[in-house]
């Protein structure tokens, strides 16, 4: 069976937090998701096709499916498999704020975690 996998830029003290909470979540929960490290060049990294640079630059989720999911669609995939976060996912969905959420995150926050791990490598 294939389960929602994760990747994430494990060197980022930003995104290690988030992805960690994410991950006790589902200890806790016995959820399904995987989570794959950038530095690990794994089984998602070398199917998506994904350079390690391209893959720091934004949240990165494979369904089931196998279908690439990016961005605040990554965090809607993830999240729609969290108890808790499933309603910040719906919520995030209806339009206008779904747009709004997507601009945060395309043009200030993924930008300025990505320009902060360039800066400290």
């Amino acid at each position: 069976m294939k389960k929602l996998t994760v990747l994430y830029n494990d060197k980022c003290p930003v995104c290690s937090f988030e992805i960690d909470h994410y991950r006790d979540l589902c200890l806790k929960r016995s959820l399904l998701p995987e989570f794959e490290k950038i530095s690990e060049k794994g089984d998602m990294l070398r199917t998506s096709g994904l350079s390690v640079d391209d893959a720091k630059k934004r949240l990165h989720v494979m369904l089931p499916t196998g279908e690439l999911e990016v961005g605040i669609d990554a965090f809607l995939a993830l999240w729609a498999e969290l108890p808790g976060y499933r309603l910040l996912g719906k919520v995030l969905r209806i339009p206008g704020l779904y747009h709004l959420s997507q601009a945060a995150y395309n043009f200030v926050l993924a930008p300025s975690l990505y320009w902060w791990d360039r800066k400290r490598s």
